[in-house]
């Protein structure tokens, strides 16, 4: 099956192709339907910048009625239009740049982010102190109630410029990993199966979202857990 990036590949080179795997992708994807749609935009916005031409004199006798200043126009400069059509191109490289450059997803980041804790995944019976647990919580304005499982690990942790709550759930199935992301919002749940790792970002009412994910659980295990980890979150703000 197509990957995103042989799919991003082919769109970049012709946005309206109506190859069905490109379609077919695209409905599976969570991620590539907002690459298509900037990509399109930006196509837009080029094509009503290209389709701007001269402006046409008046004649007859348009000619004199119009006042000075609407009739003047001044005559072309060679260097004006070379300097301004170095800008277009600039500007239609830089975009295009933009586009083609791999934002990479929400998901991707937590994964990259769970690589940086190999600790966290350990399965004991330890209990993080409730204290410990409170203060993690607190500063994202986030209670736990008990039915989400013991928690063994809790952290507050650097992910995409904010401190937010990582905690790791004893489950019967293992450790889960979950994570309280109150500046990251999605508009549905999001699950992925990548590198090792299958979970699922849930949205959370006006509070953001969470991600939950574990090594080794096959996907609707790990996203039963969430939905009970979900039900767990009592969010205070």
């Amino acid at each position: 099956m197509m990957d995103c990036a042989q799919y991003r590949r082919a769109v970049l080179a012709d946005p309206h192709d109506a190859d069905p795997e490109l379609a077919l992708h695209l409905a599976s994807c969570p991620d590539c339907p907002q690459y298509t749609e900037r990509l399109l935009r930006f196509e837009g916005r080029l094509e009503r910048a290209l389709r701007v031409g001269p402006v046409a004199e008046p004649t007859g006798r348009d000619r004199t009625v119009l006042p000075f200043a609407a009739r003047w126009r001044p005559r072309a400069n060679p260097r004006w239009l070379a300097t301004a059509a170095s800008f277009l191109i600039a500007a239609v490289i830089a975009g295009a740049l933009w586009i083609a450059a791999p934002h990479t997803s929400l998901a991707a980041d937590v994964i990259a982010h769970m690589a940086g804790e190999p600790d966290a995944w350990a399965q004991t019976d330890v209990p993080v102190p409730p204290e410990d647990l409170a203060k993690v919580l607190d500063a994202a304005h986030v209670r736990l109630k008990p039915g989400a499982g013991m928690v063994s690990y809790a952290q507050s942790c650097l992910f995409r410029g904010r401190h937010v709550p990582h905690l790791v759930v004893q489950t019967e199935a293992g450790p889960v990993t979950v994570m309280v992301l109150a500046h990251e919002s999605v508009s549905k749940p999001r699950p992925f199966d990548e590198e090792g790792y299958r979970g699922v970002i849930l949205p959370a009412q006006g509070h953001g979202s969470l991600a939950v994910l574990s090594r080794g659980q096959d996907l609707e295990a790990v996203e039963r857990i969430a939905a009970r980890v979900q039900r767990a979150v009592d969010w205070t703000d």
